[in-house]
């Protein structure tokens, strides 16, 4: 469907140095200390006693989101490197940005924080592990119908440590910060939220000013890629709560968080240059997803702030 339109990313190399890269491993590791400082016991006790709404916003994440990605590739067909950042995106954790939109949209903030922690940690696991399994059924199967062999090789080792850097030591530091100094924890956590959202804002900002030849050049190639793709990991999150009855705040807050990705992750990881090493159309889909589920966020939180929920 795409295919032939999309080989071109391939041959795009972005404007993204090693600073880059470092400038970004560190923004990254900045807002997941900033999330880990609200991760309390004490405020998820109603999530904890009832943890049907947390158990159904982790499948989602994890399990459907992955599973039905793969689905959409199979159907539209597109270059096997924007498969596989496509792919690689569904893998990651929630985005960092979906317990302020949650909120923003009358969610069930509570459940949001809970469903980053558990996804952050989880990823540490699951995102090496879905997209190993994924990507490389999605490789073999590319392979075997094509005739082509996609050069589809992953140092899991090299995967986890990255993973346990950016997300592992930030949310341990974050916790223990919050947890032996409490007072100082609570003046800091809305001004290091609204810093982390700038910081992370204005690096995708920056990335894009570098590359905004090839963004203008490009976009109109895997828009509507990321529109779709985005849109059903929305429609993922919020059937899957209304399948099992739970109430509207909670339909809300999982499908923010399933439609919210942690894309800057994603970026990181396709520019390792022990893993991926800033493969073109991995790139194109991780950046612009950056961009469209902000956008995506902002638009449906907009829409449900202003519909009161009914529970």
């Amino acid at each position: 469907m795409f295919g032939d339109k999309l080989k071109a990313l391939d041959d795009v190399s972005l404007n993204f140095s090693p600073d880059g890269l470092f400038l970004l491993n560190l923004t990254l590791a900045f807002v997941m200390f900033g999330v880990a400082l609200e991760l309390k016991g004490a405020r998820f006790k109603d999530v904890v006693l009832n943890p049907k709404a947390t158990i159904i916003g982790v499948i989602s994440q994890f399990i459907l989101m992955p599973l039905l990605t793969f689905c959409l590739v199979l159907i539209i067909n597109p270059t096997p490197s924007v498969a596989l950042g496509m792919i690689l995106v569904a893998a990651c954790p929630g985005g960092n940005i979906s317990n302020f939109i949650s909120a923003l949209a009358k969610g069930n903030v509570e459940l949001s924080v809970t469903l980053t922690a558990i996804s952050d940690f989880s990823a540490l696991i699951m995102t090496p592990l879905n997209f190993a399994f994924w990507g490389g059924l999605y490789a073999k199967i590319y392979s075997s119908s094509s005739g082509l062999i996609i050069p589809f090789e992953i140092d899991a080792i090299e995967m986890f440590r990255t993973m346990v850097i950016l997300l592992g030591i930030p949310l341990t530091i974050g916790m223990l910060f919050a947890y032996k100094f409490p007072k100082i924890t609570a003046k800091i956590i809305k001004p290091i939220k609204i810093l982390s959202i700038i910081i992370f804002g204005s690096y995708v900002a920056g990335a894009l000013l570098l590359n905004w030849g090839h963004f203008i050049k490009y976009v109109h190639l895997i828009f509507l890629i990321v529109f779709i793709h985005n849109a059903l990991a929305l429609a993922t999150g919020y059937t899957m709560a209304s399948f099992f009855k739970l109430g509207t705040r909670n339909k809300r807050t999982i499908a923010i968080e399933v439609g919210i990705q942690n894309s800057g992750l994603a970026l990181v990881l396709i520019f390792n240059p022990n893993l991926f090493n800033g493969i073109g159309g991995m790139a194109f889909i991780a950046a612009f997803w950056g961009i469209w589920h902000i956008v995506s966020g902002l638009g449906i939180a907009y829409f449900w702030s202003k519909r009161l929920p009914i529970n």
